[in-house]
């Protein structure tokens, strides 16, 4: 079917490109549970199934390129409504996008997670995953997540591809975000009914070098949402 060799990727032509195929984007990670070279034995059956649509026919079809926009910050520094105002934005100039919330995450697929340093990092690595896929699939992946350690927002930007992750700094001093205090949790965690809190009773890892920074004390939700959507046409992820 000739007409439709446009939206898929070119078929090996020998056994030697078959043997070649796996090495597809080898400079991914071989860690993290992802890309495994040696499975456990439970695992020996499992193959990598490579599909034939191509990441170009997906760009060209939602006139975008995927990218992961990662918002971190303290609680309280408007991560989610900032995400959620983006993507509002973003699907009425007409780009497919998805906000991945982490309270909303911790309802379902990571429930079965605590606030530790490990199940934290788990809750990030988890939460990569996601993005990963929802950019394999074309789209903008937007997250809320307070990450508060450098070495796991590393993590996830080496699971989702430096080229699609976009580190956003809500830098929202932590003196505002107790004032604001939407949960209520900042009270519960000074009370001491709340362990291993970050900004209160554990630490926060401010980003080095933010890919952008807001601090939503200086701009109104729509104003921050709109500078993002430009920083993602000055990134040419939107066409």
């Amino acid at each position: 079917m000739q007409a439709s060799t446009s939206i898929l990727e070119e078929q090996p032509q020998s056994g030697q490109a078959q043997a070649e195929q796996p090495a597809i984007r080898v400079e991914r990670r071989t860690q993290f549970g992802r890309f495994v070279q040696n499975p456990h034995a439970s695992g020996v059956d499992i193959k990598w199934h490579y599909g034939v649509v191509n990441s170009n026919a997906r760009e060209r079809l939602m006139r975008q390129s995927p990218a992961t926009l990662w918002l971190t910050g303290l609680s309280g520094a408007g991560k989610s409504t900032l995400a959620y105002a983006l993507e509002k934005i973003l699907l009425e100039r007409g780009h497919c996008c998805f906000v991945v919330d982490g309270d909303n995450l911790r309802h379902h697929l990571n429930s079965d997670l605590g606030f530790t340093a490990n199940d934290r990092r788990e809750n990030i690595r988890r939460a990569a995953e996601v993005a990963h896929l929802m950019n394999e699939a074309g789209m903008i992946a937007i997250t809320a997540f307070i990450s508060p350690f450098r070495d796991d927002r590393a993590m996830a930007k080496q699971i989702i591809g430096e080229e699609r992750f976009v580190e956003v700094h809500v830098s929202t001093p932590g003196v505002t975000c107790e004032r604001r205090d939407p949960k209520g949790l900042y009270a519960k965690a000074r009370r001491g009914e709340i362990p291993e809190f970050t900004g209160v009773s554990a630490p926060y890892e401010a980003p080095l070098d933010p890919d952008l920074e807001i601090n939503s004390e200086q701009h109104t939700i729509e104003e921050a949402a709109e500078k993002l959507y430009r920083h993602l046409i000055g990134l040419c992820y939107i066409k």
